[in-house]
């Protein structure tokens, strides 16, 4: 089995036979409790919390990482962000000034499938974990800088070879 990706059905398209992540987007996984969905993201309580809250949001869509992101996914991005954002309001947070939203990059992902980390209060995030979540690091981008940094990506060029 070279290949794998599911082909089972529609609804497990581009899902990834190996990767947890792609398991909880399809309602595969019964242990994790999703927190909230929609047609494109999903959303759910990290196992390994480094905040009071600490929540994924990951799209159903199997991708890598950010660095398998350009322009076009600019949106995509960003949609993660207000499902962050959306979950926090609905736990109850208010001040959306102690929050970090923010992704990891290779070689410092765990789980090879994009996922954002949302992350409050900011202020209570856990000194032995905090080293993980540094804005500007090299392991840790913020959402708003992977944003900016999409704006000039342009796809990769794909080789079509003839018969």
């Amino acid at each position: 089995m070279g290949n794998m990706e599911s082909s089972k059905s529609d609804s497990n398209k581009g899902m990834v036979e190996t990767c947890i992540f792609c398991w909880i987007a399809n309602d595969q996984d019964k242990e994790t409790e999703v927190i909230k969905q929609n047609k494109e993201l999903v959303c759910f309580r990290d196992i390994n919390p480094a905040a009071p809250h600490h929540y994924l949001v990951i799209p159903r869509e199997h991708i890598h990482s950010c660095l398998s992101l350009h322009k076009a996914h600019t949106g995509l991005v960003k949609r993660m962000a207000e499902m962050g954002r959306a979950v926090l309001r609905d736990q109850g947070i208010t001040d959306m000034e102690d929050i970090r939203l923010g992704f990891h990059q290779p070689p410092y992902i765990s789980v090879d499938h994009l996922h954002l980390h949302v992350l409050a209060p900011t202020s209570q995030i856990s000194k032995y974990m905090s080293y993980k979540f540094i804005p500007r690091s090299n392991n840790f981008v913020t959402e708003e800088q992977l944003r900016k940094r999409l704006k000039n990506k342009t796809p990769p060029v794909q080789c079509i070879s003839g018969s």
